[in-house]
């Protein structure tokens, strides 16, 4: 792979430095606080017997999620989107996002009839937040399925998650295919992609834009090769946390 120097000195296929802190909100089911570099979600799992009316009856559970980002995780201040009255697009999208990464690898009949919300909240925002959001929400949701497990709401030897997710961002900048975009390589990059990625190496979604040139078929082969290596480290990282 050609090397290029990138603006925090990392090589094309290096993450930022990833931590996930587990259990950090004592009041949720399930949490964790997310950092991929200087970006910073919370996410927490919160546990619900009981489903929307449109599946009672149907011995199946649901897992959703909702994302929003804090008026001063970013440079300047935002307005909250509950003051101006109205979720934006991009909420929307990657709340959408985030459910549909976990109920990739969650047997919903195997959760009987619950529901699990997560919630993402971002705390600062450097790039990436929705795949550390993804990757985040795995653990919390984890962490509440065996709090369910443990207060006997699902049986002891159920197994609703039968796999684990992850996501990460990958790019084209300078011409060279990189792995997880801060925001300054985000904002300047000639495409930009998310990748979410179960345990067993198989793909949930993939979002991949050109933002000047069009991206060639061995640039893409590139990039998902870079996003398969990425996630399985975070995998292993998910895993760890777990085990603690």
């Amino acid at each position: 792979m050609t090397e290029i120097t990138r603006v925090d000195g990392r090589t094309p296929g290096q993450m930022r430095p990833v931590s996930i802190e587990r259990g950090w909100s004592a009041q949720a089911e399930g949490s964790a606080l997310i950092s991929f570099g200087n970006t910073k979600v919370l996410c927490t799992a919160s546990f619900t017997p009981g489903v929307p009316r449109w599946l009672m009856g149907k011995g199946t559970g649901w897992v959703t999620a909702e994302y929003s980002m804090l008026p001063r995780s970013t440079n300047e201040r935002m307005q909250r989107e509950s003051v101006r009255g109205k979720i934006g697009g991009r909420t929307h999208e990657i709340s959408r996002l985030i459910g549909r990464s976990l109920r990739a690898i969650i047997d919903t009949k195997a959760l009987g009839e619950n529901t699990v919300v997560i919630d993402c909240d971002v705390l600062q925002a450097d790039g990436g937040t929705r795949t550390a959001s993804i990757t985040g929400a795995y653990v919390a949701l984890a962490d509440a399925v065996e709090w369910a497990r443990a207060n006997g709401h699902i049986a002891r030897n159920a197994k609703p998650l039968v796999d684990t997710v992850a996501a990460v961002s990958v790019g084209i900048v300078d011409g060279v295919p990189v792995s997880d975009l801060n925001y300054i390589e985000d904002s300047g990059a000639e495409t930009d992609m998310n990748v979410v990625v179960t345990g067993a190496g198989d793909f949930v979604e993939v979002q991949g834009t050109a933002e000047g040139s069009p991206f060639n078929r061995a640039e893409l082969n590139s990039l998902l090769d870079l996003a398969l290596l990425s996630t399985s480290e975070l995998a292993a990282l998910q895993q760890g946390a777990l085990a603690e």
